[in-house]
């Protein structure tokens, strides 16, 4: 049965469970399989999932300054494969810096943001105790891979991640679904699925 057929069908214990018992590369192909009607319906099942941490993000044995990938794709029309990348700052526990890589970068922008604690979600993110917050950027040192941070009202950028706000939600130890919220209020028709990378 393919992750998707599961998500239609069972619980989200045991979507959890089956992605929990994936190796690295499997999680991160099933993952990239699904669509939109498939992670429409798992960010509605992840409503009731325990909430999530920075540290999911960031494990706690990461090093500070550290990257860690996260594997994503949206239900966007186009460019639906992409990454979150995400790291501890050298001198804060509160918040996590973090960007977008993928094919649009060198176009669009790399779209920095903060992850932080959600602590008063809006209506349609009910249980999201994390957000992406594209309304700030990283102040401090970031990997030397990384882009130069840049305000995401610069250039193109400013279309697609200015005044937004990505709410998260737990669906098992690796994998997490989000939601794009437009002035950080408005719920819009854009969803995307993480695979926290551990190798």
């Amino acid at each position: 049965m393919s992750l998707s057929e599961l998500i239609a069908t069972a619980p989200l214990q045991e979507i959890a469970a089956t992605l929990d018992g994936m190796g690295d590369e499997e999680r991160v192909a099933a993952t990239r399989e699904l669509g939109k009607s498939s992670q429409v319906a798992l960010w509605e099942k992840a409503a009731s999932a325990e909430a999530l941490t920075l540290d999911f993000f960031v494990p706690q044995d990461r090093g500070r300054v550290q990257e860690v990938i996260h594997e994503g794709r949206n239900t966007l029309p186009a460019f639906k494969v992409f990454q979150k990348r995400f790291c501890r700052p050298a001198d804060a526990e509160d918040r996590l810096f973090g960007y977008n890589e993928g094919a649009t970068r060198g176009l669009i922008g790399p779209g920095f943001f903060l992850a932080v604690d959600s602590p008063d979600p809006p209506a349609g993110a009910e249980g999201c105790a994390i957000v992406i917050d594209y309304f700030r950027v990283p102040q401090g040192p970031v990997p030397d891979a990384w882009p130069a941070v840049v305000p995401n009202e610069q250039g193109l950028q400013r279309w697609v991640y200015a005044k937004t706000r990505d709410y998260m939600r737990r669906v098992s130890a690796h994998v997490s679904i989000g939601r794009a919220f437009k002035n950080g209020t408005k719920p819009m028709p854009a969803w995307f699925v993480l695979c926290r990378r551990d190798s």
